[in-house]
């Protein structure tokens, strides 16, 4: 279409040359000035980007050229020799690349004798492999690879959800559930995700709600930065001393760069405000660097403050954790935490190897419990720190912290082209309950005491092929008495004992819709390690690192 308009305008003999600029990874660049060289370097013409990336240069003499695009923190980008014949309508797209991608345009391999024949003589290829310059045998035509047929689309992907089980922490009732990726046209990322919950056992109060927005925007240096804000509010909460609900609001913002082939890095903060009986605000930074000193190998060390913001990816969660905020001696408090590790890693081409070490200092660490806490409860002396959600009788206590140094090895395998396995060892310490008699909540929160453990984990994640069928699952072991994670800040670490996800499309003869499937949660299977003590009138209640949870439902993608 820009070709037929500029020809529509320009004289029969005048040449036009017109195109759009990207950088290597194929986003349209914006505001690059594109200008036509003549003989002796003699400037013929100039013209800067649109929003699109797109340039035009009319009015030119047939003759031969030089094109030269350039953008801040870009290298310049040049096509030299570049034959016009008389009223020629070229279209030449410029790749921009960074100081640290190759800026050399190298003539691919000659067609081989058994390749297809056809008009192409040679291809000029960019770093990114992308053709971009076509010349025929004869050599007076010039043709360049169209925007039309490079330039991204937008696209929209849909997913509604409604599930429903006996509830986690913040999950109980029916969950409906809808999300909406949106990717623009300049490869920008823009999301909405709402999760409103229907408590049927309370009728007239109003619905747990949780609401995402994020957008994610390409950079330079093969880079991305995201920004994600999430607002939830959790009416069904008790906090200590009779307190009702939880508001909170969390902004994160991440972004990640690549320095060539030698470097790889990640960094972020998240900054939350939480109302409950008390308002507190917490700022979460995170770091990662990744250094490759030689093909295969990558050194790493990663500094976290929050065990859901541990990396760029970590802002990408389909579920929002239910934060834990209560009061503290007047004050309120949350989970506080930081996690440094340093870590060697190899890649062998299919699966890979990494050894870390890592130093955690924990100032206050969440139990999880459950058992159905009373009112009565959250006002027992010297009982603080208590967040009760009562639609699934599951509670978080605020509790001691500890200092630890560990180890952890973690080896990854693929088993087919879409499904991989997992293995991982590591040491560490955790808060663990005295196995003694009957024990009230506040004696049981005073007698943990930080042991020496080890946890091993065998996880399976993928996609089974010709079934469709996409599965996560793991078997996380540790000492049966711990009711805190051994490496807390370590993957599988979340979901402690046989867990597993589930999503099965579902098929009845071409009569179901196509997008449908089938979801199964389920966290703490065989309901393992649960520490029993007793509530203030006599009921037993437990402790355990991962209470169990059920969940089932139906979700759609359009």
């Amino acid at each position: 279409m820009l070709a037929t308009a500029s020809a529509c305008r320009a004289s029969d003999t005048d040449a036009v040359i017109s195109g759009v600029v990207r950088d290597a990874q194929g986003v349209a660049q914006m505001g690059a000035l594109v200008q036509v060289l003549g003989a002796n370097a003699a400037l013929m013409g100039a013209a800067y980007t649109d929003l699109s990336g797109h340039y035009r240069v009319s009015n030119l003499v047939p003759g031969r050229y030089q094109i030269r695009a350039s953008a801040v923190l870009f290298s310049p980008s040049i096509r030299n020799n570049l034959r016009l014949p008389v009223g020629a309508r070229a279209v030449v797209d410029m790749t921009l690349t960074t100081i640290f991608q190759s800026t050399a345009w190298i003539p691919a391999e000659r067609r081989r004798a058994d390749e297809p024949t056809d008009d192409w003589k040679w291809t000029l290829r960019a770093a990114a492999s992308r053709p971009i310059l076509r010349l025929v045998e004869d050599g007076e035509i010039v043709m360049v690879s169209s925007s039309a047929v490079d330039a991204s689309r937008p696209t929209q992907h849909a997913r509604a959800e409604v599930s429903s089980g006996d509830g986690g922490f913040g999950l109980g009732g029916v969950h409906h559930r809808l999300a909406v990726d949106t990717i623009l046209e300049d490869g920008a990322d823009v999301m909405v995700r709402a999760d409103v919950g229907a408590d049927l056992s309370q009728p007239g109060r109003a619905p747990a709600a949780n609401f995402d927005a994020g957008f994610e925007r390409r950079m330079g240096f093969d880079g991305a930065a995201r920004l994600v804000m999430n607002i939830q509010s959790h009416p069904e909460m008790l906090s200590t001393g009779g307190n009702v609900g939880l508001q909170t609001f969390r902004m994160a913002s991440a972004q990640r760069m690549k320095l060539g082939d030698l470097l790889d890095l990640e960094y972020g903060s998240a900054l939350s405000v939480m109302r409950a009986s008390e308002t507190g605000m917490t700022t979460r930074p995170f770091l990662r660097v990744l250094v490759h000193p030689a093909p295969g190998w990558s050194v790493g060390y990663r500094m976290a403050t929050a065990r859901d913001l541990q990396d760029y990816e970590s802002l990408n969660s389909i579920d929002s954790e239910t934060p834990v905020a209560a009061s503290v001696g007047g004050r309120l408090a949350t989970e506080r935490g930081m996690h440094q590790e340093i870590s060697l890693a190899r890649a062998d081409g299919r699966g890979n190897v990494q050894f870390a070490v890592y130093h955690d200092g924990i100032q206050s660490v969440a139990l999880s419990g459950t058992g159905g806490l009373r009112v009565d409860d959250l006002q027992m002396p010297g009982v603080q720190g208590l967040l009760v959600d009562s639609t699934t009788d599951n509670f978080r206590l605020l509790s001691r912290g500890y200092s630890v140094n560990g180890v952890r090895l973690t080896i990854s395998e693929p088993l087919t082209a879409s499904l991989s396995m997992a293995a991982s060892v590591g040491t560490g310490v955790a808060l663990s309950a005295r196995d003694s008699g009957a024990v009230t909540l506040q004696e049981a929160n005073d007698g943990l005491r930080v042991r020496s453990g080890a946890t091993a984990t065998v996880a399976l994640k993928g996609r089974i092929l010709h079934t469709g069928t996409k599965i996560r699952a793991a078997y996380r072991w540790q000492q049966r008495d711990t009711v805190t994670a051994v490496d807390s800040y370590a993957p599988f670490s979340d979901q402690a004992y046989c867990s597993f996800y589930v999503a099965q499309p579902l098929r009845f003869g071409g009569l179901l819709p196509e997008g449908l499937n089938a979801v199964v949660d389920v966290t703490n299977l065989l309901e393992q390690g649960y520490q029993p003590f007793l509530s203030k009138d006599g009921r037993t209640v437990f402790l355990a690192q991962s209470p169990r949870v059920l969940q089932a439902g139906l979700s759609y993608t359009f």
